[in-house]
Formats: structure tokens, C-alpha cells, sequence
């Protein structure tokens, strides 16, 4: 039915979504692939290429969070705006830019020039990612929250985990430059799909709470923490991995493009494949225990890929580390749904896409730091016992909230 200004609204209680929210959820999906696809076909690139410019392991953290600083400034503000004046022109918006961009990456011939256009990526992101996320969560309905945006999810991790194999093909055939193009490529469709099929609507939450009062919900907070944990984990992971497994191939040659592109993309799948599962099971039991386990497995993980050597166990250490985060970022996208219902699920997703950006910048930071001082042994130990900390420290959180 309509509300009185116009915008989309369905009532609380209802078990499903009607024929229009699914055409708009589908849209959606695909966008956000097709989006995905394209700037995952560039992260795990992006070391190699930086290092061929000259960049040390703290340019190289510069580089990355350049990316997540320019994102953490701006979703916030961009997902307080959605929800009073539509989100439809955002993700528009960033979506042209995004087709753009593989001008501006291969004119970047400094380390300087590469970190400006990451920063200008993020910016562009900050319209794209979190406002499809509060579209979705529009329609989500009660007490199947974690099911409904666990689907959705799979859009955002299956094209992120389908660009680093499609990446690394490219790169070894035809180079850095026909990457770059290929990410405009896969932003262009999107861009497409939604001009033709998006329609506009405005956040089914009259709530459009400013970002202090949305941080200060007590479901946030808790979340919030484990966000930050998540991304810096995963920072470290997407950043230092490849490096890592560059010199850690069977009989000292090292790993190329494309097997680093699959080791990558069968993590993200994985992360993928569960996000309906594991999201249908946060509705049914524990959220706080389903986030603390697949924290510690990613903790552990961490903590043993610098011992592992050769194709076969790097890859299984990666599925592994993409099964902790498939347990847990389900659960938390569901907390944050069921928060926005008070706050405006723009404003929750700008928050939760926020924390993100806060730990993919200090990662990045932290650990090229790490790398230059000691060595990439101590990038992967480091990471693993921030991660396990903060598990211990959501627990406390979540119940002090009153989150089960």
C-alpha cells in the first residue's frame, strides 16, 4: 500500500513480500552483482599493480584505505539523505561513476595519483552498496530478517568472490589495463539495469534519526564492534594474501594471477553460499553465539595461514576463513535490519557499512606498518589475535544489549 507521502510501505507483520518488492529485490541483485563483479576483479590486483608503481607496504595500506576513508565519510551522510529523499538517484549516481573510474585507474601512473582515485572509488561506493542494502531492508519482513537480507547478501559476496577469478584471467592475458576496463564493463550493466528497471521509493521507516542517535541504539553498538573487527580481518586478508601467496607455491615458484584469483574468489564464494543459510538460522537461534563462532574460526585462520605452503592448503585455509565470515555477517546484517526499523535502515546500513570502512582503513595501515617493520608473519598473528579479542569483548556487548 501507499503512505501519505507517496513512498512504499508494507505492513510489519507480514510473512512474504507482494509481486512489486520482488521485481525491485531482483533488480537489486543484480545490480549489486554486477557491480561486485567489477570491483572485485581489481582488489586482489591491486598490491602487484601498486608495488609496480613503487609503492612500500605503508603507500600499499595508503592505497586501501584511501578507498574505505573516503566511504566511511560519506555513507553516513548519503544514508541519512535516502531515507528522506529517495534512493534511487544515489545508486544511479555512483553507479556512472563507477563506469568511469577505469579511466581514471589506468591514467594513474603514481603512487599518489592511485591513492586519489581509490579515494574517489570510495566515494562512488558510498552511493552504491549501503543504499541497495536499505532498499532491500525495506521490504525485509519481521522475524525473517536474517533470510531475507542472507539472500540478498549473496548478490554482494557471490559478484566479489566471481571478480577475482575473472581478475586474475584477465591480467594474465591481456593485462592490468584490460582489468581496469573490464570493471567499467560490469559497472556499466548495472547502471543499465537500474535506469531501466529501478523505480524510485523513499525508506518504509519514517524514522530518520540523525548518525549520533542511530550509533546510539543499543543493537548498533555491539554490531557496530564487530564490523570493524570483521572488515580489519578480512583487510588484512584481501590486502596481504596475495603477497603472501605469491612466495608460498610447492618448491619455492611462486602462485600466479589467476591461482591467487581462484584461491580469493573461493573464499568470497563460500561466504557467498552460506549467507542464506546461515542468515535463515539466525532467525531461529542464537545471533550472539552464531557471530562469536564465525569470529574465532576467522581468528584461527589468521593465525595459521603464514605455516601453510603450497596451492591445495592456501586454498583451504582461504574456504575457511570464508566460512567464518559466512556465519557471521548474515547474523549481524539481520541485527542491523530489525536496528533500522527505529533508526531508518539508511542511516543502520550507512552506520554498518561505516564500521566496515573503519576497519578496511585501519587494517590496511596497521598491517603495511607491520610488514615493513617486521615481516608478513607477524601481519597474519597480529590480525588473528585482534580478531579473537574482540569476540570476547562483543559477547560482553551483545548482552549488556540484550541481544541472544
Amino acid at each position: 500500500m501507499k503512505g501519505d507521502e507517496g513512498r512504499t510501505t508494507h505492513s510489519p507483520g507480514r510473512d512474504g513480500v507482494d509481486g512489486d518488492e520482488k521485481r525491485i529485490f531482483v533488480v537489486l541483485f543484480i545490480s549489486v552483482f554486477s557491480a561486485m563483479v567489477g570491483l572485485g576483479i581489481i582488489v586482489p590486483l591491486l598490491p602487484f599493480y601498486a608495488e609496480s608503481l613503487g609503492a612500500t607496504g605503508i603507500w600499499m595500506g595508503a592505497i586501501f584505505s584511501g578507498f574505505a576513508f573516503s566511504r566511511a565519510i560519506f555513507m553516513p551522510i548519503v544514508g541519512t539523505l535516502s531515507d528522506r529523499r529517495g534512493r534511487r538517484n544515489f545508486i544511479l549516481a555512483g553507479l556512472f561513476i563507477y563506469t568511469l573510474l577505469s579511466v581514471a585507474y589506468i591514467s594513474a601512473d603514481t603512487v599518489i595519483l592511485l591513492t586519489g582515485v581509490r579515494i574517489l572509488h570510495g566515494f562512488a561506493s558510498a552511493m552504491v552498496i549501503p543504499i541497495a542494502m536499505a532498499y532491500a531492508a525495506d521490504f525485509s519482513p519481521v522475524g525473517s530478517e536474517g533470510r531475507y537480507m542472507g539472500t540478498f547478501m549473496v548478490s554482494m559476496f557471490l559478484g566479489m568472490g566471481c571478480g577475482p577469478l575473472i581478475g586474475g584471467v584477465i591480467k594474465d592475458a591481456a593485462g592490468m589495463n584490460a582489468v581496469f576496463l573490464t570493471m567499467s564493463f560490469f559497472s556499466l550493466i548495472a547502471l543499465m539495469i537500474c535506469i531501466l528497471f529501478l523505480p524510485e521509493a523513499k525508506g518504509t521507516s519514517t524514522r530518520t534519526g540523525s548518525i549520533l542517535q542511530t550509533l546510539h541504539n543499543r543493537i548498533m553498538r555491539p554490531v557496530l564492534l564487530f564490523r570493524v573487527i570483521n572488515a580489519y580481518a578480512n583487510g588484512t586478508f584481501m590486502v596481504f594474501f596475495p603477497l603472501l601467496a605469491a612466495g608460498a607455491a610447492n618448491g619455492g615458484a611462486d602462485l600466479s594471477s589467476s591461482e591467487i584469483g581462484i584461491i580469493v574468489s573461493m573464499s568470497i564464494l563460500t561466504t557467498a553460499i552460506l549467507q542464506r543459510s546461515f542468515g535463515t538460522l539466525a532467525d531461529r537461534f542464537s545471533k550472539t553465539l552464531l557471530i562469536i563462532a564465525g569470529t574465532l574460526m576467522v581468528s584461527v585462520i589468521l593465525f595459521f595461514f603464514p605455516a601453510m605452503n603450497g596451492f591445495v592448503p592456501l586454498l583451504a585455509g582461504a574456504v575457511i576463513f570464508g566460512l567464518g565470515s559466512g556465519i557471521a555477517i548474515p547474523t549481524s546484517t539481520s541485527l542491523i535490519t530489525i536496528a533500522g526499523r527505529e533508526t531508518g535502515q539508511g542511516a543502520a546500513m550507512g552506520a554498518y557499512n561505516t564500521a566496515m570502512s573503519i576497519g578496511m582503513i585501519s587494517s590496511p595501515l596497521i598491517a603495511g606498518l607491520l610488514y615493513d617493520l617486521f615481516d608478513i608473519t607477524v601481519v597474519f598473528v597480529a590480525g588473528a589475535i585482534v580478531s579473537a579479542a574482540s569476540a570476547f569483548i562483543f559477547y560482553a556487548m551483545a548482552r549488556s544489549a540484550g541481544i541472544h
